[in-house]
């Protein structure tokens, strides 16, 4: 088959986040097996190198430059204006930014002299790029990281929206655009049962299949020695609204009574582009802002726990299962470990509270039995049923099967 892969997230390295490591290894096996396309935006950042490694994981490289980031300095009038298009329009200013009309031209050339037999959009902000009439004449399929619509409205139940008032007025439109747009495509690709559900409120009669994140193993050996201690570790990217929220309850409210009962206890967090309110968390007791680092398996493996004490996001979270492979022992929260079956048998430890957190982190601090059960049982899993391969053979299966059909 040839295949056109959009996404607007340049997705290489694939260390740079979860965006980029799910739309890498799964172009990377469609690769394997069939002549794939990938349209994608550069922004500055983005090297030569990272260009050049980039096209030789693909048949065709087609490639343009991201537009400048929407400015903040245009106050409320600016405020105002993006939200009445959204209003009007059903789009998200956030997808509207990663919009050129130049990719949308050569795409649409494409299809109309029928160069590829599917496409797919790698991210939900890629919609915007397919039109709703193209699934009449070849499968289209929107993998979806997780609903924008849940996001919001779990930010706002939990407390950790960044803008309470903006996002009560986006929750409607968000609810109204989600709906919109599952209806364009052929088949619809999630990441946790959580999500197939919400997308199943919007389109009932979809095509859905959960195909959750994986982990290469080669990069993420399990570890051959409990280092014991105290030390906690958390990872993820730093400039993460979901990340920066988690570091800080996670420094801020459990780490404090962790340390009172441990003074010897340490945290580090690790992770790209760390904010100034992430680095300010290393000038407390105990707490290390490591930033950025070559590879994440030695931060894990020098770590007695890892937390993972995510209060909103919705999908599946590469952290945890990174931690998995690991063989590190995980405390994580349900969102932090949504999609996953850990509670019996046991695979890491829930928590959700304060004092849970608490006495999930001193049980493992004190048993190594129980450290050593986690590890295993923890790898175990993602060796059974979340490697890149595994995820890889699911969506080439949902492409292969996906039909076109009018609505």
């Amino acid at each position: 088959m040839n295949i056109l892969m959009i996404s607007a997230t340049f997705p290489y390295p694939p260390t740079r986040g979860g965006t980029q490591v799910r739309t890498f290894n799964l172009l990377k096996h469609l690769q394997q097996h069939h002549a794939v396309t990938l349209l994608t935006l550069r922004s500055p950042d983005v090297s030569e190198e990272e260009v050049a490694a980039l096209r030789e994981q693909v048949s065709e490289l087609a490639i343009f430059s991201r537009p400048p980031a929407l400015s903040e300095s245009s106050g409320w009038g600016g405020k105002l204006e993006r939200f009445g298009n959204f209003l009007i329009g059903g789009t998200p200013p956030s997808v509207l930014a990663n919009y050129v009309p130049e990719a949308q031209s050569w795409i649409e050339q494409a299809v109309a002299a029928n160069r590829f037999d599917a496409i797919t959009c790698e991210h939900s902000v890629n919609e915007i790029y397919v039109r709703s009439q193209w699934k009449a004449r070849l499968p289209t399929v929107v993998n979806i990281h997780s609903s924008v619509y849940g996001t919001c409205k779990n930010q706002l139940e939990t407390g950790t929206s960044e803008q309470v008032g903006r996002d009560r007025l986006n929750l409607p439109l968000l609810y109204r655009y989600e709906q919109k747009y599952c209806r364009k495509f052929s088949s619809i690709v999630v990441t946790t049962a959580d999500d197939r559900q919400q997308m199943q409120v919007f389109h009932p009669h979809a095509a859905i299949t959960v195909i959750p994140n994986g982990v290469d193993l080669e990069q993420f050996p399990c570890r051959t020695l409990d280092p014991g201690g105290q030390r906690l570790v958390f990872i993820g990217a730093m400039d993460n609204r979901p990340n920066i929220d988690a570091a800080q309850f996670l420094s801020l409210e459990v780490f404090p009574i962790v340390r009172q009962k441990y003074p010897n206890a340490e945290l580090a967090l690790v992770g790209a582009r760390p904010v100034a309110a992430v680095l300010a968390l290393g000038d407390r007791p105990g707490i290390t802002v490591a930033g950025q680092v070559p590879s994440m398996v030695e931060p894990l493996h020098r770590a007695t726990v890892c937390v993972v004490p995510m209060r909103t996001g919705f999908g599946i979270k590469n952290k945890t299962l990174e931690a998995m492979a690991a063989g590190i022992p995980v405390v994580g929260s349900d969102r932090g470990l949504e999609g996953l079956a850990v509670d019996a048998p046991l695979r890491a430890l829930r928590a959700n509270q304060v004092e849970e957190y608490v006495s999930a982190i001193s049980r493992l601090f004190e048993d190594a039995a129980l450290r050593a059960q986690l590890s295993r049982s923890g790898r175990s899993l993602i060796e059974q049923d979340y490697t890149w391969a595994q995820a890889g053979q699911q969506y080439e299966a949902v492409i292969r099967n996906s039909r076109p059909y009018e609505a």
